[in-house]
């Protein structure tokens, strides 16, 4: 297994090479074609940027040949010479401040307009019949100035294009002598943007009935989702009660098969509700410092169960190393990855490591299935393809890897994937920051014994009857005692923990819930908030650090880990401490 590693890992670096420049052409490619442009308003200008410091060059190169041929005289050739040097520093000082200050600044690209057909107009005059032909970059300048910043751009543009026609006909001699070819170029100044602004329009139009059905499409999912995990909650806790009740072998077997089912489609929802939440725009990363260790183990501790129903052999590297992300998008990032490699790779060992790399880090899984083929590798990182395995049904739909790289792109992290049929994928997610500064995530064990948490008094808050029943048995046969309510009034006890669901049928929320009964004991009560909504959503409306978010459905482990951790921190308030961070391994709370 580790002579095999070392030969991914080499593989691995000798193909990032080949992936990086490829990413590198595929930038180009785009910057030059504008595609920058729908990803928001920075990129629009600093793609105009790129395109501007790029024409320089070009134009730079055609002047030099005719120097060199005798088609510029020497004197005009020095002229745009000092001219064109000027103009490159000044378009890269535009550049570093589009990098600098990102955004809309139209006193910047009123600059930068002045600045392109101004010096067009000059060379064109001076130039005489050799520049003739700039008159095509003319043309796109204009064009380019409406499809990176609308119709009124494209309206200034056009007119700024007339007027340098105008005043290169005024200037030139060559250009006076030619009327007709002046007024064909500005009919053709005139008529192509006004033919791209009914293409803008168009193409506006269809995109907001686009982003209207996409819309559409992620409130279905994320509601969809939401309604379906509440009954799988439950039937996972009723699961778990089972599995405690000193069953016969074969009826615990029978448990097991209910629980891998419940877990694939735990999974399901999850990656429909990740891609919901991606699609409405509303994830931003919370960087924080993680220690890298701890979080893979929780995610293999977690996975425990699944790899030996794939009899897989699960092994991890140990790091102590430390990085700034965000916790939940990694975790959520590793976990799709490890979930593909023990379905994709049943019967194989599976290998999570960390690389460093200077001040970054990569995180590699490694499994020795079947590997993927090149076809399907072009591929992987599209919604809803899922790579066919020959007489195999593969569970899923398809969307984990394009959550992956969605979501790792949030972060500014890479994704690098490697396969070889017959040798086993690997996957690297690169550009991790290694940091020196002191963790803050809380880690604990993922499965801490239920005497731990005997005998805590906890408020159980959910309008779900189904899920309050089997939360409610939960937790007390791990011997706590529950005061069970399916709506957010009723007559408020002390208790030592407030448990409680983030949609409450009526006018409160989970989070209002937990502000009342603090008010009304006086005192900041332990809480944990289970929710089938995104995170985010729900950690926005929090606004505190304090409560954890468990998303349903929830495991029994991962619940009974967040209950010991709101009993530390209550144990540590009650001795006048202030919270301090479990270095054991387990549930991220």
């Amino acid at each position: 297994m580790t002579e095999l590693v070392g030969e991914k890992m080499s593989a691995s670096g000798r193909a990032g090479i080949g992936s990086y420049l490829a990413a590198a052409m595929r930038t180009l490619r785009q910057t030059i074609g504008g595609a920058h442009a729908r990803n928001g308003h920075g990129d629009r200008e600093r793609a105009q940027a790129i395109v501007r410091l790029l024409l320089t060059i070009v134009v730079a190169l055609y002047l030099g040949v005719g120097v060199v041929t005798g088609a510029v005289s020497k004197p005009v050739g020095s002229f745009l010479t000092v001219y064109f040097v000027a103009f490159f520093l000044v378009s890269t000082l535009l550049f570093v401040a589009i990098l600098r200050r990102p955004g809309v600044n139209h006193y910047r690209r009123a600059m930068a307009m002045a600045l392109d057909f101004g010096s067009l107009t000059m060379t064109m005059i001076i130039g005489s019949e050799y520049v003739a032909p700039l008159y095509a970059i003319l043309l796109w300048v204009t064009v380019g100035y409406g499809m990176r910043y609308g119709s009124r751009y494209l309206g200034i543009a056009t007119l700024l294009a007339l007027a340098s026609l105008g005043f290169i006909m005024l200037g030139s001699s060559y250009w006076q002598a030619q009327p007709y070819i002046v007024a064909a170029l500005a009919v053709t100044t005139i008529i192509v943007p006004l033919y791209a602004h009914m293409l803008l329009t168009d193409t506006r139009e269809a995109s907001d009935l686009a982003t209207a059905a996409n819309l559409a499409k992620s409130r279905f999912l994320a509601q969809a989702s939401h309604d379906l995990r509440q009954p799988v909650h439950a039937i996972g806790l009723f699961t778990a009660c089972l599995r405690d009740s000193g069953l016969a072998p074969d009826d615990k077997q029978m448990v097991d098969n209910i629980d891998r089912s419940l877990q694939s489609l735990s999974r399901l929802f999850r990656s429909l509700l990740d891609v919901a939440t991606l699609d409405s725009g509303k994830i931003s990363p919370n960087m924080e410092v993680v220690a890298v260790g701890p979080l893979i183990r929780t995610i293999v501790d977690q996975n425990v169960e699944a790899a030996r129903w794939a009899n897989v052999d699960l092994r991890f590297v140990k790091t102590n190393l430390r990085v700034r992300v965000d916790p939940n998008l990694l975790t959520i990032i590793l976990q799709n990855l490890l979930s593909n490699a023990l379905k994709y790779a049943p019967d194989a060992p599976v290998l999570i490591g960390c690389r460093r790399s200077g001040k970054s880090l990569s995180i590699h899984i490694h499994d020795c299935g079947q590997g993927i083929s090149e076809q399907d590798r072009a591929n992987v990182f599209e919604e809803f393809y899922r790579v066919s395995i020959q007489g195999k049904d593969v569970e899923g739909v398809g969307l984990g890897l394009s959550i992956v790289r969605r979501m790792a792109t949030l972060m500014d992290l890479g994704v690098i994937l490697e396969s070889s049929l017959g040798r086993g994928t690997s996957v690297a997610i690169t550009g991790l920051k290694i940091t020196q500064e002191d963790e803050t995530s809380r880690i604990l064990r993922s499965n801490p014994p239920a005497s731990l948490i005997s005998g805590m008094k906890i408020l159980l808050v959910e309008d779900d009857a189904d899920v309050l029943m089997a939360t409610k048995t939960m937790l007390e046969k791990w011997g706590c005692q529950v005061n069970a309510q399916q709506t957010a009034q009723f007559d408020v006890e002390p208790c030592d923990l407030l448990l409680a669901d983030f949609d409450l049928n009526g006018d409160e929320s989970g989070v209002d819930c937990i502000a009342r009964v603090r008010s009304l004991l006086g005192r900041d009560i332990p809480a944990i908030i289970m929710t089938g909504h995104s995170d985010g959503r729900v950690q926005a409306e929090i606004g505190s650090a304090d409560i954890p978010i468990l998303s349903k459905p929830t495991r029994p482990a991962e619940l009974r880990a967040a209950i010991l951790a709101r009993k530390l921190q209550l144990e540590q308030l009650d001795n006048g401490s202030k919270p301090q961070a479990s270095e054991s391994s387990g549930a991220m709370t």
